[in-house]
């Protein structure tokens, strides 16, 4: 896929982007009383490049899980057994964005690029569906060493990469990126402050809740991760391997992968935005395609957004993950573009 090679993204079209503010401004309602649906509207209809945009109606969410060595060195609250647990609710059906994909017609696929654990016990079908593109079991502790070999991330990045492919061909006119995966939120943080240059003590979370010792040893962890990491840390896709994961790898190529491809996404919580801003600093100008779904209570993904430019369109103390931040605002995307296509222009009035 050439991913150590940098590519020029296409911007969301300009003249549609212009074509589209000039639709929204001749709308029979009050000049700017759609107030920022009117700017989400704008900007989804130069990313479809047509005024007025087509109804988003197939928004698919992609589920990237994997282990983390850190989950084993009181970062979290839970196990690392919960990830392969998780897994088989996503499967089922029961999670929590389970729940609100029903409710909003988001399609769910859930892959296993790092989970420890090799599903023996799912059916030949299921398994193979959900690791055809693992990279290994577990990622490396990331204070301790590194989280990936320059192979491993490599594949991971093709992996995502080819889902996103995948998802676009099924007609995906919405790509949501989910996680799954104990601890992760520690080497996404680092990932955030290898690519803003911040210490640990400005990107420590409290993840899964994790009461205040635990967050001390998390701040340590990922000061330890990013001196080891060195100047690693400003080349992007050496922070992959140093301080990321099989997941989040995959989750960036996939960012990167619909970016290239011109398909807007709807970003999640801190993995999600840790990873776009990864993929912005590989091609700068990925972010043009990603709108920010919500905030979540993880100081690095507030932080991260900022530097991309992006401002959440929810904001509901949620820290679930699993893509359910992004999930819950597709019917703003989706009130946004109805707007801007079916409300009655001015000059229609007769007035």
């Amino acid at each position: 896929m050439g991913y150590l090679a940098r590519v020029t993204i296409q911007t969301p079209r300009e003249d549609v982007r212009s074509q589209a503010t000039e639709r929204l401004g001749a709308l029979a309602t009050p000049p700017g009383a759609l107030g920022r649906l009117g700017e989400l509207a704008v900007w989804a209809a130069a990313c479809q490049g047509e005024v007025p945009p087509r109804p988003i109606d197939h928004v698919r969410l992609v589920i990237f899980a994997g282990d983390h060595g850190v989950a084993g060195h009181g970062v979290s609250a839970f196990p690392p057994a919960i990830t392969g647990a998780m897994v088989r609710t996503f499967l089922a059906g029961r999670a929590g964005v389970n729940a609100l994909a029903t409710a909003h017609g988001v399609e769910v696929r859930v892959l296993d690029l790092g989970v420890d654990e090799d599903f023996d016990d799912l059916d030949a079908t299921t398994r193979e569906a959900l690791t055809e593109h693992k990279i290994r079991r577990g990622s490396g502790a990331v204070h301790l060493e590194d989280a990936l070999t320059a192979e491993e991330t490599s594949r991971a990045l093709e992996a995502g990469a080819a889902v996103a492919c995948e998802e676009i061909a099924a007609g995906a006119q919405l790509l949501i990126s989910g996680d799954m995966g104990i601890g992760n939120t520690t080497p996404a943080a680092a990932m955030v402050a290898a690519g803003l240059g911040l210490p640990a003590s400005e990107v420590t979370g409290r993840g899964t809740g994790i009461g205040d010792e635990a967050m001390r040893a998390k701040a340590e962890v990922i000061s330890q991760a990013l001196t080891r990491a060195g100047e690693r840390a400003d080349d992007p896709i050496e922070t992959l391997a140093a301080l990321g994961s099989a997941d989040l790898a995959a989750t960036t190529g996939f960012l990167l992968e619909a970016a290239r491809r011109g398909t807007p996404v709807l970003l999640d919580g801190l993995m999600s935005v840790a990873c776009a801003l990864t993929a912005d600093r590989i091609e700068p100008g990925a972010a043009q395609w990603y709108a920010a779904g919500h905030r979540s209570t993880e100081p690095a993904q507030s932080v991260a957004l900022e530097k991309l430019g992006l401002v959440p369109l929810l904001d509901l103390d949620l820290r679930l993950g699993e893509g359910s931040g992004a999930v819950a605002a597709v019917p703003v995307v989706r009130s946004a573009v109805a707007l801007l296509r079916d409300v009655a222009l001015l000059s229609e009035l007769g007035a």
